[in-house]
This record gives C-alpha cells, sequence and structure tokens, in this order.
C-alpha cells in the first residue's frame, strides 16, 4: 500500500484581541487643536455672560439707581487710584478725550476677564462662576463707596451679577454636554470598529478550519480529524471576548443620547444646536438690554432740555472789548475761545446731570453762620460778566490746556460773607456733585480786587453740561485743580493744615497760582513757509497781573519786541504777534513774555507737577 507524505496539521491562526478604540477629535485627551476649540467657546460663553450682568446692571440702574452703573463707577475708581504719571501720560497723549481712551481700555480688560472666566468654568467649575462673582463685588464696592451714592446704589451690581452668574453656568453647561455627546459618539465608532475586526478575525478563523477539515477526516487517518478537531477548539478558546469594554477612554455618553437624538439628529448635533441658541438669545438680549438702557437713560434726562429752555436774566454789568483786543491773523487761537473747544481736564468719567430746580449750595465749615442756597437764590443776587482766561495744571510749555471766556456769575466773597467765615480760617475746600474738592486759598475768594466767581453762564449762554452747569467756579490766577470745581454743591470754610483737596495727596501742591507764560501759535511745526514776510504769532498770559511785553528770538539774533493785542483786563491773555523777512532753510524761534510786574518768564524747564510747567517754547519753522 503506497503511503502518501504525512503533511503536518495546520491550525488556524489565533484572532487577535480587538484594539482598544483611541480617542476621537473632540475628547478630553484629544489633541491642542481640539482643546483651543472648546476653550475658545467656552470663553465665548464667558464674555456673553459678562455682557449680560452689565446689561443687566443698567437696565437696574435706569430704573432705581442712575448711580448705579458699574463699568462708571470701576472707571470713577481708576481715575482715583491712578498714579500721576499716568495721569499726565493720559491726558498728554489723549488730552480732552482721556475718558474715551480710559473706557476703551476697560471694555478691554472686560472682555480678557470675562473670555478667561469662561474657560476656568469650563475646565475647573464652579471657578468661572467665583470670578464673575468677584467682579461683582468689586463693583458693588467702587458704587456704594463714591462720594453721594443713593441708597439704592448697591442693586444694580448685585442684580447684574446674579444674571451674568446664571447665564454662564447654563452656556458653560451645554458646551459641556456637547462635548461630552461628541465623545460619546467617538466611543461609538470607535466600538463598531473594534467589532467589526473582531469578527472579520473569527470569520477567518472559521474559514481556515473549513479548509483543513477534509483532510484531517480522511479515513487513513482518523487521529488526524482528532487532532484538528482539538487545535480548532483551542484556537477558539484562546482568542478573548470581543466587547465594548475594550475601549480605554473615559467619556460618558449623555444619558440618554438617543432621547436627545430624535428625528435622526445624532446627540452632538443637538448639544451644538442648544449651546449656540442660548448663546445667540444671551447675546442679542444682552445687546438690547444694554444699549437701550444707555439710551433709554440719556432720552429720559431732560437736563439738556431744562438747559435749553433756561432763561437768566441781563447781566447788570458787560466786558467791554476794546478796538484791537484781537487780531485778525491766520492760525491765531481766537481772543474768546468757543465752548465746542474749551478745554476740558476734570475727573468725572461721564457728565454728571444736575437739575437747577433741586440744586442746593450749601456753605458750612469754619463759618458763623450754615448757609444754603438755591439756583434761584444765587441768580437773585444779580449776576455780572467777566473775561477770564482759565489754565490747566496740565498744560504743557506750547499746549493748548487753557482757554478764555465771558462768564456771568455772582462774586464769591458775596455769598462767602453771608455766612460769616471765621478769622482764623484760610482755604475753602469747594466740592463738586461727584466728590472732586479743590483747595482754594480764602484770601482769593474775598479779595475785593479779584474777581472769583460762582459762574452760571459761559461765552453768551447757560453754561454747557461738560462745563460744570449748572454752577461752578472761576478763579483768576489759579490753576484749575484748586479753584475750577465744576458741578458745584459745597463750599466750606476751613484751614489748610485741617483739610486737603482731590489733587494734594497726588503729589500736586495746595496752593497753585498760575505761572507766567507765553506760546507761539504760527507758523505751525508741521507746515513750510514761504520766504519773505511772514507773521509769527501767539498768546500770552499772567491772570491777574497782566502781561507788558513779549519778546521774539530769531535762531542766535537778539531778541526782538512782539506787538501786542490792546488787552481786555488782566486776567486775560494777550495776542502777539512779529513780523520776520524769513529766509530759505530751518530756523529755531523762542519766545519769552514779561509781565506787568517785571517779572521775566522762567527759562527752565519744569514738569507740571507740583504746580505747573516753566519754560521758554521754541519752535523749528521751515522756511521753502
Amino acid at each position: 500500500m503506497t503511503h502518501e507524505p504525512t503533511q503536518p496539521a495546520r491550525a488556524a491562526a489565533p484572532a487577535q484581541p480587538a484594539q482598544p478604540a483611541q480617542p476621537a477629535s473632540g475628547d478630553r485627551g484629544a489633541s491642542g487643536g481640539s482643546r483651543w476649540r472648546w476653550w475658545s467657546l467656552a470663553a465665548l460663553a464667558g464674555t456673553i455672560a459678562a455682557a449680560v450682568f452689565l446689561a443687566a446692571a443698567e437696565l437696574v440702574a435706569l430704573l432705581v439707581a442712575r448711580d448705579g452703573s458699574p463699568i462708571l463707577a470701576v472707571g470713577s475708581f481708576v481715575i482715583d487710584i491712578v498714579p500721576r504719571w499716568a495721569k499726565e501720560l493720559a491726558i498728554e497723549l489723549f488730552g480732552a478725550n482721556d475718558k474715551l481712551a480710559l473706557l476703551g481700555g476697560l471694555g478691554l480688560a472686560v472682555l480678557v476677564a470675562a473670555a478667561i472666566s469662561g474657560v476656568l468654568q469650563f475646565v475647573r467649575p464652579p471657578l468661572g462662576a467665583v470670578a464673575l462673582g468677584l467682579a461683582g463685588a468689586l463693583s458693588l464696592a467702587a458704587i456704594v463707596t463714591r462720594a453721594g451714592a443713593t441708597p439704592f446704589a448697591w442693586l444694580p451690581p448685585v442684580v447684574g451679577t446674579a444674571a451674568g452668574v446664571v447665564v454662564l453656568h447654563l452656556l458653560v453647561s451645554r458646551l459641556r454636554a456637547w462635548r461630552d455627546a461628541v465623545e460619546a459618539e467617538a466611543v461609538g465608532r470607535a466600538a463598531a470598529t473594534g467589532e467589526a475586526a473582531a469578527a472579520a478575525a473569527a470569520a477567518a478563523a472559521s474559514a481556515a478550519e473549513a479548509q483543513w477539515a477534509p483532510r484531517a477526516s480522511s479515513p487513513e487517518r482518523p487521529e488526524r480529524a482528532a487532532s484538528a478537531e482539538e487545535a480548532s477548539a483551542t484556537t477558539r478558546s484562546a482568542a478573548p471576548p470581543v466587547t465594548r469594554a475594550t475601549t480605554t477612554t473615559t467619556a460618558t455618553a449623555p444619558a440618554d443620547p438617543g432621547e436627545r437624538a430624535k428625528r435622526g439628529r445624532p446627540a452632538a448635533s443637538v448639544d451644538r444646536r442648544g449651546f449656540f441658541v442660548l448663546a445667540g438669545l444671551a447675546a442679542a438680549s444682552a445687546l438690547v438690554v444694554g444699549v437701550g438702557s444707555r439710551v433709554a437713560g440719556a432720552a429720559t434726562s431732560s437736563i439738556t432740555a431744562i438747559r435749553k429752555a433756561l432763561k437768566l436774566p441781563a447781566p447788570k454789568s458787560t466786558v467791554k472789548v476794546p478796538d484791537g483786543a484781537e487780531l485778525d491773523i491766520p492760525g491765531l487761537t481766537p481772543l474768546y475761545t468757543p465752548n465746542a473747544d474749551f478745554y476740558r481736564v476734570d475727573t468725572a468719567l461721564t457728565v454728571p446731570s444736575v437739575d437747577p430746580s433741586t440744586w442746593r449750595l450749601v456753605v458750612d465749615g469754619m463759618v458763623g453762620e450754615r448757609v444754603e442756597l438755591s439756583f434761584d437764590d444765587l441768580v437773585a443776587m444779580g449776576l455780572d460778566e467777566y473775561s477770564i482766561t482759565l489754565t490747566c495744571v496740565s498744560n504743557e510749555v506750547g499746549g493748548d490746556l487753557l482757554g478764555t471766556a465771558k462768564w456771568l456769575g455772582v462774586p464769591v466773597r458775596d455769598v462767602l460773607a453771608m455766612a460769616g467765615p471765621s478769622a482764623e480760617a484760610d482755604m475753602v475746600l469747594s466740592r463738586s456733585v461727584d466728590g472732586f474738592t479743590a483747595s482754594t486759598p480764602l484770601g482769593s475768594l474775598t479779595d475785593d480786587g479779584l474777581d472769583a466767581i460762582l459762574a452760571v453762564a459761559m461765552n453768551g449762554e447757560p453754561l454747557p453740561l461738560e462745563h460744570g452747569f449748572p454752577v461752578r467756579m472761576v478763579v483768576p490766577g489759579l490753576y484749575g485743580y484748586v479753584s475750577a470745581t465744576k458741578w458745584l454743591t459745597e463750599l466750606k470754610v476751613t484751614r489748610f493744615d485741617a483739610d486737603e483737596a482731590y489733587w494734594t495727596p497726588r503729589g500736586y501742591s495746595a496752593k497753585a497760582p498760575i505761572k507766567l507764560s507765553s506760546r507761539i501759535d504760527t507758523p505751525r511745526l508741521d507746515k513750510t513757509v514761504d520766504a519773505g514776510t511772514t507773521v509769527i504769532a501767539g498768546v500770552a498770559w499772567a491772570q491777574t497781573v497782566g502781561i507788558d511785553r513779549v519778546e521774539v528770538k530769531i535762531d542766535d539774533a537778539d531778541w526782538q519786541l512782539a506787538t501786542l493785542s490792546n488787552p481786555v483786563n488782566a486776567d486775560t491773555w494777550v495776542q502777539w504777534f512779529l513780523e520776520w523777512e524769513a529766509t530759505s532753510g530751518t530756523h529755531n524761534v523762542t519766545v519769552r513774555a514779561t509781565d506787568r510786574d517785571g517779572n521775566l518768564q522762567v527759562e527752565e524747564r519744569a514738569p507740571i507737577a507740583p504746580d505747573g510747567s516753566t519754560g521758554w517754547q521754541r519752535r523749528l519753522i521751515r522756511v521753502a
């Protein structure tokens, strides 16, 4: 009997265990790009929550407490604590727009902080809500500690904070549910892939068994069949069972994604839609409510209409402007500064709204009798017209933080006389409705030779709102920070060693007489002039003393006497000009002034702090 060569039994390859499913994009262990996706959306949620916070606070402020706006209160707080160098830099860079710059900076800070709170709430809840609550607490503290805070001023930040925290919680909860749904779907896909691989492996094993079964069952070698069957059984028993539990991800699917995925939508799609719908509704509501509240606040404020309707009595005396007081020279500052162009430097982030019918002026302190006057009481004392140049201590050499106006008002000395100041007093601490204070020497307010006034009108109309409506102080010869209190509400007779004003502890002198100075207006630094006869012109001021002469120096030549305008009075600046035969090239022009007491303007440069800048202005002029 012929024997064929013996063939070794070929067992089927054992099925490989299903590989663990890898986390998909969007899982907690996902790539950095996916993480930034969720963090960006969380930052958006924080920003929207902050917007809701501010909008709700503005709405409540409109209804019950106009002084309860968080952003304005925090802005005012920043103005109060900002160091001197920062204040000077802001004025130098932005001038009268420093308040807008501050609001813009605050808005940017709020945006960044809101985004961070959203990310914190997403990554480590409830840290984001806690951060938003702390922001609300800070705004609350800023509001209730402001001078003149009303009894319900605390309510806007409290309501705003609650609304913001609720919206932040809802938005981030929706966002986390969306993320969990994405992860759960990724787990399902990975599990399905693993089952398919296991099934394919099992099918391959069965096919192999079927291929070798006929030979193994040959009648010549029945023992082969038994061996093959045993090998097949061993292979099947060696293959591990395939289950969903083999995935390593820790994501947990939502409780019932199928229920939330009705109508054929995946659960992640439902959660994504829910997040964006809620975010859109919250953002739109914040925009409408916030902007609407600010607009409504402006619309319902009748101060502008009251000011326009206000009729002041004719003054008992008017300013006589002599011929030749104003020179007709292009580029030269006008003798009287239009109200719209008059400089504004103060600590009020928003212009206070003061109704003349409810305005009161209190005179107290070291007086024989406390006096309280209404607006009608003050006006009934009789108005006179005054021509006075005001100067800000922040005015640099050659700067434009000064202006001249015709003012209608009542002498401060007449009001103080009604109260009877003590002989021991040497200072009057004037106070604004926004809490600002100024320290003015009592002698400057009671001197019969000085026209310190309580002004109610400016250049022929009631004071503009931003310039102190309805009543402000105007004191010639003193920088504004120690005299020109706007929105005046109190005159406290006191002493310099007993009280200090707003700017004194911030590095400025308690007493600050205006320093003799001069300025070149034309030609401008950025303009090239033609060779030939050229007019150099500008203004000079020495309030309460007056200007005696102005001199101009071209390069290293001798000083030349400029021609002065006819002065209105000692409290008003004068204009000056010099005709010059300009030659081609670049020239340095210097100006200096001398007052009527013979004092020459200080040449040495000094900064604006602590009591005003000094120095001669030098300008480079280019001649074609």
